[in-house]
Order: C-alpha cells, then sequence, then structure tokens
C-alpha cells in the first residue's frame, strides 16, 4: 500500500497528547510518507474554557515546535494547521486565529453540544445518559453544517463523533447527514477519513459508511488524518482508511498549501 498523508496530528500543548513533534515526524519518515500535517487544538478565546488545547499565548510556540521539525527533516513536507472547535458565536475569534500565521489548512471540529458539554469527554459521559441521543447528534450537526457554511475551514474532522461512546439513536440519520454534506459540498470543505474511531468504544472509522458514501456522491473532497495523540498513532489503520475511501466511490483526495486545495489520485 501507497501512504497518503497524516492531515490530523497533535502535540503535547494540547494537555492530552505526547511526544515532541519531531518524534512524529520521525514515525512518519520510518512508515514512508512524504507528507503530513500538524494540527494540535487551538486556543479558545479564553484559556480557561477547557483543559484539553493550547493556551493562546502558546501558539507561537506551537508554530516554532513545527518549524524546528521542518528544519530537522527536509525529507518530509510537513504542513502548518490546526483543529479549531467550531462554536456559535466565535466566527470573530476563529477568524482572527486564522489570520495570525500562514497556515496550510484549518480543521473545523464540533466537540460541544453546548458551551460545557464536550460530548466525547469520558469525564462526561452520565450526560449521555441523560439525554435523548436523537435531539444531541441533531445539535450537533446543525453546529457541523454551520461550520461547514461558515468559510472558516478547509477540512471537517471526525463528522459523526457523536458514535464514539456508541450511543447512536436508532432510526435513519440521513436526514441529520444530508443538510452537513450539501454544506461542504457547496462550500468546498472537504471531510477526513479519521481512523481514530477504531480505537474508539464505537470501533468503525469516522465517518461511518453511509456518510462517507454520501459525500463521496456529492463531490464532497478528502483527506486522511489518524488523529495521532502518540507517535505510535502516525499513519495507523491507514489499509482500512482507503478501503473505505474505494468503498465510498472516492477518487481523489486533497492536499493544501497555503489554504490552497491540491487535488491528487488516490493509489489504489
Amino acid at each position: 500500500m501507497r501512504l497518503l498523508v497524516d492531515y490530523h496530528m497533535h502535540t503535547p500543548l494540547c494537555r492530552h497528547a505526547v511526544g515532541h513533534p519531531r518524534e512524529y515526524a520521525a514515525q512518519a519518515v520510518a512508515l514512508g510518507f512524504s507528507e503530513i500535517g500538524y494540527s494540535d487544538h487551538s486556543p479558545m478565546a479564553r484559556d480557561d474554557f477547557d483543559d484539553w488545547r493550547m493556551r493562546a499565548d502558546q501558539l507561537d510556540t506551537y508554530v516554532a515546535m513545527v518549524e524546528e521539525t521542518r528544519r530537522e527533516f527536509p525529507q518530509l513536507t510537513i504542513r502548518l494547521a490546526m483543529e479549531v472547535d467550531y462554536l456559535p458565536g466565535q466566527e470573530e475569534w476563529i477568524g482572527d486565529l486564522s489570520r495570525r500565521h500562514r497556515w496550510d489548512y484549518l480543521i473545523g471540529a464540533v466537540h460541544y453540544v453546548s458551551d460545557s458539554w464536550d460530548i466525547d469527554n469520558p469525564y462526561k459521559l452520565s450526560q449521555w445518559r441523560e439525554r435523548d441521543h436523537w435531539e444531541v447528534w441533531s445539535i450537533y450537526f446543525e453546529r457541523l453544517t454551520a461550520a461547514a457554511k461558515s468559510g472558516l475551514f478547509d477540512i471537517i474532522a471526525h463528522a459523526d463523533l457523536p458514535k464514539k461512546f456508541g450511543f447512536i439513536p436508532k432510526r435513519d440519520l440521513t436526514p441529520l447527514f444530508q443538510p452537513f454534506v450539501d454544506a461542504a459540498a457547496s462550500n468546498g470543505v472537504a471531510v477526513e477519513i479519521n481512523t481514530a474511531g477504531l480505537r474508539k468504544e464505537c470501533r468503525e472509522l469516522y465517518p461511518g459508511p453511509s456518510l462517507l458514501k454520501m459525500a463521496a456522491q456529492a463531490g464532497v473532497g478528502l483527506t486522511f488524518g489518524s488523529d495521532a495523540h502518540a507517535p505510535a498513532e502516525v499513519g495507523i489503520n491507514f489499509k482500512e482508511a482507503l478501503k473505505a475511501a474505494y468503498a465510498a466511490g472516492f477518487k481523489e483526495y486533497c492536499r493544501f498549501d497555503q489554504r490552497q486545495r491540491i487535488t491528487t489520485p488516490i493509489p489504489f
């Protein structure tokens, strides 16, 4: 299998990942990658918003770490990016972040369905048991659709994240998926195949087969990411990701340079 790109990797600055960026790069080289991207969790407008992202005063440190790794690994194309949480009302802050450095791409993500509940947080599992699952999924996809429409992002992360712990409504999810897919297609926003889902309770790639197929049929762009929080996770389960892309009907994937999309055939 010829490896593609791994565009979703973190650093210790987010406070829940381990390993210096150079260790991720070394693993990528060992696996045969020629291109990777760091996309750590961006700061929020308030540093006390949560405890799983870099602080605002660490943003320049993050960029410097990536630049240092670029110098140490000239054989790798290394992209500079961030995973940015989308919350209604935070668009101005996200726009400000986008202008602070020369990012290659920005990944938009929805983790919060309210200002206090990040649905993938294992310490808040009890809230899932107290809420109607359809309602939670509906709020999540309303926000994900708004993120795709916002013009702030190049890629959308782990598009069916609410399934992480296995809390999935027992009804057709197409009415939630379709507006998001349409928004991504209309606004030129790619989705990623994120292999982290295989390491979570849901034991499934993000997104699952039905949403991925809908995205392919609508002409949505595609990227690949391991969501690595440790060097050993770089490129993990990319064989399964490639199979999923092929099964969904994708023929191309996207790379990014200075927020310009580069479309590349998938090497099956």
